[in-house]
């Protein structure tokens, strides 16, 4: 027996229903609903707000069955809110997924072979786990191995509370400005939201930012408490931890990585630029002109450059020099060259920057340079 759907009054406000699409029930396996699985139910804090002063204007899936993004307009303010919304864990089934974090915690080992993917590495010694706790436990009234397991893959292989928000494609920018303060999106058709979600602690958010060094193959601490890398993905992160430069504590923004670039015709749909300026600039690449691009934060300057360097010939040999690795070429001569910080911080003794790698790259013979966002 399934619970009611707690979205069914407010799916009748939402204009833009396809009628091809599922019903948000319908993504639901049959096995799930035979075990009592229903589409996320609201928070008790969420449900009060929609019964107070918001008004529901936007809904769609971010993973199917477990996860929806709720867009709402606070009536008072006329502001928007981002609402992440999940399956949530009874008390039940919450005592099992920490038994099975534990599990994994103490017992698992490090790969024989450094060649192993980690993620899957650990990904597959987690869904042994889950079958060896299955078996132990058995069919247990009242419990969902199905949401255990999204909660196990989202905390130890996913981004955490975030992960939803990382699933989104329309979301651009994530940032924490500090412990109980609410997560910002800037969203491609809202821009800037406030979510629902914030860390409630110091230590929650300094473990939190941790996890991202930890996931980008980079060190911070207290000595070192700035952090600019990559995370697995390709999301750029810039984050600071504690007191030791932002006063208010840990904070961090990441920009999403866009899995589909942005091409010179998609400039021109946008109204970016017109095609007399597209071919303009296609001739200009063509015949190797020097060119520079300019902009404030976020005006789209990497996109633009990557755009622009998909216009040179397949036949020229591209060396790419960047802070962080963020374009994308289809040229198969590309050589991609990417600056490394000093091993103690601050420069000195390691550290390799963009000059060293252009002197580099002219050993090179290219026929284009490419270099991306330069910083100070």
């Amino acid at each position: 027996m399934t619970l009611p759907n707690p979205f069914s009054k407010i799916k009748k406000a939402f204009k833009r229903k396809k009628e091809e699409e599922p019903s948000l029930e319908e993504a639901i396996p049959e096995e799930e609903k035979e075990a009592g699985l229903t589409v996320p139910r609201l928070t008790e804090r969420t449900e009060r707000l929609l019964r107070a002063n918001l008004r529901p204007v936007d809904l769609y899936p971010l993973y199917q069955p477990w996860a929806y993004a709720h867009i709402a307009e606070d009536l008072k303010t006329g502001r928007l809110i981002y609402l992440v919304e999940e399956v949530t864990l009874n008390e039940q089934e919450a005592k099992v997924f920490h038994d099975i974090v534990d599990y994994i915690t103490w017992e698992l080992e490090p790969p024989k072979k450094a060649s192993i993917d980690t993620r899957e590495y650990i990904m597959a010694y987690a869904k042994r786990a889950l079958r060896l706790f299955q078996i132990k436990l058995g069919r247990t009234p009242g419990l969902s191995w199905s949401k255990i397991g999204y909660y196990v893959e989202r905390n130890l292989l996913g981004y955490g509370p975030l992960d939803p928000i990382f699933r989104d494609e329309n979301i651009e920018d994530i940032s924490c400005n500090g412990p109980r303060k609410p997560v910002y999106v800037w969203h491609r058709k809202y821009e800037s939201l406030p979510t629902n979600i914030m860390f409630e602690s110091e230590e929650e958010l300094d473990e939190y930012v941790l996890k991202l060094a930890h996931m980008a193959g980079k060190h911070i601490s207290v000595a070192y408490p700035i952090l600019d890398a990559i995370l697995p993905g390709g999301h750029r992160v810039a984050a600071t931890f504690q007191k030791e430069v932002s006063t208010g504590g840990s904070t961090f923004t990441v920009r999403k990585f866009r899995e589909d670039p942005i091409t010179i015709i998609d400039m021109i749909n946008f109204g970016t630029i017109s095609p007399e300026i597209a071919a303009y600039f296609w001739l200009a690449m063509d015949y190797k002109m020097t060119s520079l691009i300019l902009g404030v934060t976020g005006a789209g300057k990497t996109s633009t450059l990557n755009a622009l360097a998909n216009l040179l010939r397949p036949t020229y040999k591209v060396v790419t020099i960047e802070d962080t690795p963020e374009l994308r070429l289809p040229q198969e001569n590309w050589v991609q060259l990417v600056s490394r910080p000093s091993y103690l911080g601050g420069g000195g003794i390691g550290e390799i920057t963009l000059f060293h790698l252009v002197k580099v790259s002219l050993r090179y013979r290219p026929d284009v340079i490419v270099v991306g966002e330069v910083r100070g």
